[in-house]
C-alpha cells in the first residue's frame, strides 16, 4: 500500500481556511471593482448631462 501523509486536524483546517480567505479576498476585490465601475459610469453620465446643459446655454 502507498504511504499517505496524514495531516493533523488543525493543519487541515488551516489549509481549508487559508483557501477560503484568498477566495473571499478576491471576491471582495471584485465587488469593490464593480462598485467603482458603477460610480465611474454614474460620473460619466453626470458629466455628459452637465456638458449638454452648458452647450444649450451657449
Amino acid at each position: 500500500m502507498a504511504d499517505t501523509k496524514k495531516l493533523s486536524v488543525e493543519k487541515a483546517l488551516n489549509k481549508i481556511r487559508s483557501a477560503d480567505e484568498t477566495k473571499s479576498k478576491s471576491e471582495r476585490r471584485d465587488e469593490e471593482m464593480n462598485e467603482l465601475d458603477k460610480e465611474i459610469e454614474r460620473m460619466r453620465a453626470q458629466r455628459l448631462r452637465l456638458e449638454r446643459h452648458q452647450r444649450k446655454r451657449d
